[in-house]
């Protein structure tokens, strides 16, 4: 596979490009003009600016393998707010907030309250702090009106735009005594004009004045290059952004709670449309998959508040195998109602029966009425079984955990597994034998394919099921025999999954081959 190419047109410290460099295509280029940048944009996954590159509406239009535009500064154009709030309430204070886009779950894990309107926030504060780009509707938003609703004796701090605060009005507060004193780092005019308001607010005994270089020191310059080639990377390799301008804020302490489950459940999916799928004249079928599903989150992971980089993470598996569409945080509500699917996400923090701190369970859910999927089955994993009594849906299940940083997958259906859902998988579904495992080790060798790992999975019925000789469900095409008291054809219903790790993707005449001649109930290979 080749590496991404990332385009940076302004300058990055060495060791940020350096991070870039490890795994990613870096075109270093340095004094383009707009058009030229626009020109040779659909080239890159990702784009790298500091704030000469304007990223405009068109740009975006013309990067049409962009995946990434990341800028190396402190957010767009302001500190995000939350980052202050929880200084704010480390250091004893009470965090009321006014932003028409802030997530209320956010908010509330923060312990920050959300007001309506600046009536009620303004005579609430003993610190008023902006966190706003400079716009139309923002100029002047802390104004003569304003600063008079605010509690006397209140202080201000400006460190997002200059412009947003009134800087006469500022001035005039601060010399009747009003507002006892206000810090502030950017100005309407920088360097501020001699004798305007702005330089005299700078010579005010009560301000704090810094001349807008929170982000210009030497570590100021080389930490926010690593950072930002840091996620970058990490986008690009599939992890979570950390600080995306346009999807939901993830706070720290959640984020890393998250990012391996992220993987986990995009494993999931991948693996529900690659296992769950019939074969018909050498084409997958996947008019049988399910559009419906209930993920659910047990143990410390029901405590998140923000769940929607799994739900982003199971969308963009189930149609990883079947299309080539980017999902990301971003787009997976547009793509998941493009194309019929419907998750429903629960939670339960009981984890006193569970094995594990964290399981995630994903369940397909059978719809009202059969309808064409709409899926694109194109390319999706190659199966073959014997002919038989299809899967009931109420049986297509996943469940996995997280173990350090490592997904496991601890449930395929029926059957209790432990494997490491990576790389090219060969699932056999058989009955468990004496040297069944030897035959299709023999015969996956004498086909020069090579097994790195091993697992068998045994039937898990409830007690319910097994005293009501409950007939196992298999993927869609294989037989269904009985799971406990015997079976036709004698085998005693001991039936098991095998996954076997392999070097490489096995063919459709391989697959033929354990089917027919060693009498494998269904073989499934998956590439995860």
């Amino acid at each position: 596979m080749n590496a991404s190419k990332v385009l940076v047109p302004e300058k990055l410290s060495a060791e940020g490009l350096s991070l870039l460099q490890t795994t990613l295509e870096v075109d270093e280029r340095k004094g383009l003009a707009a058009d030229e940048v626009q020109a040779i944009i659909p080239q890159y996954e990702a784009l790298i600016v500091r704030s000469e590159t304007k990223v405009t509406a068109e740009l975006l239009k013309a990067g049409t393998r962009l995946k990434v535009v990341a800028r190396a500064g402190v957010g767009t154009d302001n500190i995000v707010g939350i980052t202050v709030a929880r200084m704010a309430i480390g250091l004893g204070m009470r965090v009321i907030a006014l932003d028409p886009y802030a997530s209320p779950a956010i908010a509330q894990a923060a312990n920050v309250s959300l007001v309506n309107s600046m009536d009620e926030l303004l005579p609430s504060c003993d610190w008023l702090t902006i966190h706003t780009p400079l716009m139309a509707s923002t100029k002047d938003l802390i104004g003569e009106a304003e600063i008079a609703k605010l509690k006397p004796k209140s202080r201000l701090l400006n460190v997002a735009r200059g412009g947003v605060i009134n800087e006469a009005a500022l001035l005039a507060a601060l010399e009747s005594g009003h507002v006892a004193g206000a810090g502030i780092d950017v100005f309407t005019t920088e360097p501020p004009e001699p004798g305007s308001a702005a330089a005299n607010l700078i010579a005010h005994p009560r301000v704090v004045a810094t001349p807008h270089l929170g982000a210009s020191t030497v570590e100021a310059q080389e930490n926010v290059s690593i950072d930002v080639c840091e996620q970058v990377v990490g986008i690009l390799a599939g992890d979570l952004p950390r600080s995306a301008v346009n999807a939901p804020l993830i706070l720290p302490e959640e984020f890393k709670t998250l990012q391996p489950f992220v993987r986990l459940v995009e494993k999931m999916g991948s693996l529900y449309t690659q296992y769950f799928s019939r074969s018909s004249g050498g084409a997958t079928e996947l008019a049988e998959t399910a559009t419906t599903f209930e993920l659910l989150y047990e143990g410390a992971l029901a405590t998140l508040t923000n769940t929607k980089p799994l739900f982003a993470a199971l969308v963009k598996g189930l149609i990883a195998s079947v299309s080539s569409t980017n999902v990301t945080i971003v787009n997976a509500e547009i793509v998941a109602r493009e194309r019929g699917i419907v998750v429903n996400e629960q939670k339960s923090r009981d984890a006193s029966s569970q094995t594990y701190s964290s399981l995630v369970t994903l369940r397909a859910r059978s719809a009202p009425s059969r309808a064409p999927s709409p899926f694109d089955a194109r390319g999706a994993g190659r199966s073959a079984s014997a002919s038989g009594k299809k899967a009931g849906r109420a049986d297509r299940v996943i469940s996995g955990y997280v173990s350090g940083d490592q997904a496991n997958i601890s449930r395929l259906g029926r059957f209790a597994t432990s494997f490491n859902p990576e790389g090219h998988l060969v699932i056999a579904h058989n009955y468990d034998t004496p040297g069944m495992i030897g035959k299709v080790g023999g015969l996956l060798g004498t086909e020069s394919v090579n097994i790195s790992a091993m697992s068998v999975a045994p039937v898990s019925l409830t007690e319910a099921e097994k005293e009501n000789g409950k007939y196992l469900s298999v993927p869609s095409g294989a037989a269904s025999t009985p799971a406990v008291n015997g079976s036709a054809d004698g085998k005693n219903g001991n039936e098991s999954l095998m996954i076997l790790s392999v070097d490489q993707d096995v063919s459709g005449a391989v697959v033929k081959r354990l089917n027919e001649e060693i009498g494998i109930l269904r073989v499934n290979t998956v590439a995860l």
